[in-house]
């Protein structure tokens, strides 16, 4: 077997081990978290041997991955950085994810796939196989962005559905009596859904020492959701004209509402216009084919005649 192949094929055992480490590895602050546990439970306090109590794993990888993800940062534009960060916000993995962890998924992906394709291309040269080079390398590099704008434009959908029920309990907690923080607490701990995570969030923003007025800014450039962005300025205006926070709250709900049921009654008309091609495409056939085979199988049988 020729060289080129057990290196290709070391690379891509290492390059995938890596790939999982990436993927599964706990984010800072819960490795922080467990540090801080381990400290407690009496684990022994000297350099060496927290080190020698650490994985395989978080002595090897750790560190080639970082590697890794700390090039790739620096050879990132910025604006790329900044995209990235707000994306990985509006899809709702930052808690999970940040950007040196996408940057090591990717590098690891792209030498994995492109290391795959390389072999495949050495075996058979040509232009197709190329292009399947190439192709592979881009859609390796790009893939975990694809995935997150559509996670972000999920989640932004989940949240403009949920919107309204959230604006009632809200409405509801206020004219009771509540304050907006405390009104905000209330319906994050007693809803679930990525709205009730992101006003979760953004109560652990103002009790950190954020005004309401960044803390909403915040939420409105995490969710990116219009309909949450137009509440966050209604409220906003309100608190500055001295407008009742109920009353503010209570004109958003009806109009959200609304919105919601015309945007429902948009999808139903563009139904019929999108189950077109899948009737032409998939369905007419096989009636068809249910329909005209008997007589086609009867025809054939009797030599092409009629009757």
């Amino acid at each position: 077997m020729p060289l080129v192949v057990w290196l290709g094929a070391a690379m891509i055992i290492g390059a995938l081990g890596t790939l999982a480490w990436a993927v599964n590895q706990k984010p800072a602050y819960a490795r922080a978290g467990d540090a801080r546990r381990n400290l407690q439970a009496d684990r022994p306090s000297d350099m060496r041997g927290m080190v020698l109590e650490q994985s395989a794993s978080q002595r090897v990888l750790q560190p080639l991955v970082m590697n890794l993800a700390a090039k790739a940062r620096r050879l990132t534009p910025a604006g790329s950085i900044e995209t990235m960060e707000l994306r990985l916000a509006q899809s709702g993995f930052a808690a999970r994810w940040n950007v040196e962890r996408v940057l090591a998924i990717k590098v690891v992906a792209t030498t994995v796939i492109g290391g795959l394709t390389l072999l495949i291309f050495l075996a058979n040269p040509g232009l197709g196989t190329l292009i399947l080079v190439v192709a592979a390398v881009m859609m390796s590099w790009f893939g975990i962005d694809i995935f997150l704008h559509g996670r972000a434009q999920d989640r932004q959908k989940a949240i403009e559905l949920e919107l309204p029920d959230i604006l009632d309990q809200l409405t509801v907690t206020v004219e009771a009596g509540l304050g907006f923080e405390a009104a905000v607490a209330r319906v994050a701990s007693s809803s679930e859904g990525p709205l009730a995570e992101e006003f979760g969030r953004t109560l652990q923003d103002i009790q950190l020492g954020l005004s309401r007025q960044e803390a909403l800014a915040a939420l409105a450039k995490r969710t990116a959701s219009p309909d949450l962005r137009q509440l966050i300025v209604a409220l906003d205006q309100a608190d500055r004209l001295g407008v009742p926070l109920a009353q503010t709250l209570r004109v958003q709900s009806g109009e959200m509402r609304i919105r919601r049921k015309i945007r429902a009654e948009e999808a139903a008309a563009k139904l019929p216009v999108k189950l077109v091609f899948p009737l032409i495409l998939c369905i007419m056939p096989a009636l068809f084919v249910a329909l005209l085979g008997p007589a086609i199988v009867r025809w054939a049988e009797h030599g092409g005649v009629l009757g």
